[in-house]
């Protein structure tokens, strides 16, 4: 029953403390920035300078004008917390999920780096490069970091459903059930339904399958709205809405302490493709269509290729292990090749390393007729696989096999992050819309791989693959690798 151990927490309402969440967790952030900003910034002046205070040289007209690093640092760290401020780092609506928060720490930092570049050109302030080129960069990774475990901690309030947004859904049974269940999925992202008003009168009492309860009078709305201590409305469908009726429920909203969300027919469309217009007192939403070639697609290349070089490099001496560990365990080849589909429809042969019997291709068929009604319809995974070696389940378990796939990398046939590179006879099974995922380089890794892997049905592999294709780009293929890193080590749907 979707939310119904988070309704049972919430049964006696919501108090003032729960609803300014907001701004205790805004609070919370503004004094961890500082005590980064602080501990990176004169941290670095400690470690160039030494404990005492040394003097910045300036020159020209305002030569005479003394300032100290100390000064200098107290005025970096207090213009930075002003450019994190201004940007909407803190602001509730991109925290707990997406890339969002950390663009706009990357966006202000870098801008604050320009502007103490220009200050120095102009007052001719000559100060040790040294300091500035480590504490800028190490602030922001810092700062990313400090985000990143404030991030897990929301995760956790908000999968038991505090620290949330208490949504009542406006809309049919079709949209308001649809968008309940997908809120559902992503706890994260701070949405906790707590009622749905369906004002055609199709179906009373709770949602299906949801213990979610259902209003059926629009009038009545903020009724519902102190009845389920909801703060935000959002309109799943607007179809039995007029636009009066729309601007009605915005006017009876209480201003900065209940929200309006407004979720338009579009799915699997990542917020960097929508752009919002007013026309006329119109809010148009633009959605650009996904683009496969020019500077994006050199980007990502040069990416891969530069990553792929400095991974085979690192990993170096535990690819050798991994190689004199198969050749001692079992008699056979080290690698695997298999002819695979690529970008455009094209074959390439992928390597892995053996983790599998010498006769694994030939016992895939028996094996496939008995697990026939379990888990992937398409995509054939098992736990327990009798043709997995001693050495390929400790392999597979960290996804250690799939390394040798850094050359394809290099060779061009693949790339780090992409859809899941099919075998032909899957590919065979595919419905027509499936074959976009070859508008793109296949990957090593993917939403797929850190998603769930071989747990999520076939459904759900399609739909994290497409999302993909439509939606990617450098800063999101960053966030895949680093999310790999941790689903690596769950290793939850790995074998």
């Amino acid at each position: 029953m979707i939310g119904q151990k988070a309704h049972r927490l919430f049964a006696a309402g919501t108090s003032g403390a729960t609803r300014d969440w907001r701004r205790r967790y805004a609070y919370g952030l503004v004094v961890t920035d500082l005590l980064v900003l602080v501990w990176v910034i004169f941290g670095t002046q400690i470690a160039w300078f030494g404990l005492t205070s040394s003097d910045v040289e300036v020159s020209g007209r305002f030569s005479g004008f003394a300032l100290t690093y100390s000064t200098m640092s107290v005025l970096i760290v207090v213009a930075w917390m002003l450019l994190l401020g201004i940007f909407g780092t803190r602001s509730y609506r991109v925290l707990g999920t997406g890339t969002q928060e950390y663009r706009l720490i990357a966006d202000a930092s870098i801008r604050l780096f320009g502007l103490v570049a220009i200050v120095a050109f102009l007052f001719k302030i000559d100060f040790a490069r040294g300091y500035i080129l480590i504490a800028f960069p190490l602030g922001v990774l810092v700062l990313l970091f400090s985000r990143w475990m404030w991030r897990q901690w929301l995760s956790v309030k908000r999968a038991r459903g505090e620290y949330s947004s208490r949504v009542l859904l406006v809309g049919s049974e079709a949209s308001t059930t649809y968008l309940a269940k997908e809120l559902a999925r992503s706890p994260s992202a701070g949405y906790f339904v707590v009622g749905a008003c369906v004002p055609d009168g199709s179906v009373a009492g709770y949602l299906q399958d949801t213990s979610i309860p259902v209003f059926v009078s629009i009038d009545r709305l903020a009724e519902a709205m102190a009845s389920t201590g909801a703060d935000t409305v959002v309109i799943a469908s607007s179809e039995s809405l007029s636009a009066e009726k729309i601007r009605e429920i915005s006017w009876g909203l209480e201003p900065g302490r209940q929200h309006l969300v407004v979720a338009p027919s579009l799915t699997d469309i990542g917020g960097p493709r929508i752009h919002t217009r007013p026309v006329a007192g119109l809010p148009l939403i633009h959605v650009e269509t996904p683009r496969y070639t020019g500077s994006k697609q050199f980007t990502k290349r040069a990416f891969d290729i530069v990553a792929a070089l400095l991974l085979i490099l690192v990993l170096s001496p535990l690819l050798a292990i991994i190689v004199v560990s198969i050749r001692l365990s079992s008699s056979g080849p080290i690698f695997f090749r298999q002819e695979r589909i690529g970008i455009n429809g094209s074959r390439f042969l992928m390597l892995k390393f053996r983790s599998m019997v010498t006769n694994a291709e030939e016992m895939l068929e028996q094996l496939r007729a008995q697990h026939r009604d379990k888990g992937n319809s398409i995509l054939f995974k098992m736990e327990n696989d009798p043709r997995v070696t001693p050495i390929g389940r400790t392999l597979r378990r960290f996804s250690l096999d799939e390394l040798p796939q850094l050359f394809n990398v290099l060779r061009g046939s693949m790339s780090l992050v992409g859809p899941r590179p099919p075998l032909e006879r899957e590919v065979d099974q595919y419905d027509p819309h499936v074959h976009r995922r070859f508008l793109v380089k296949p990957g090593i890794t993917g939403l797929w791989q850190v998603s769930g892997r071989s747990n999520l049905s076939w459904e759900d592999t399609v739909r994290l693959d497409l999302y993909y294709v439509e939606n990617w780009s450098i800063t999101g293929d960053i966030h895949i690798l680093w999310r790999t890193a941790k689903a690596v080590i769950a290793r939850d749907g790995a074998y």
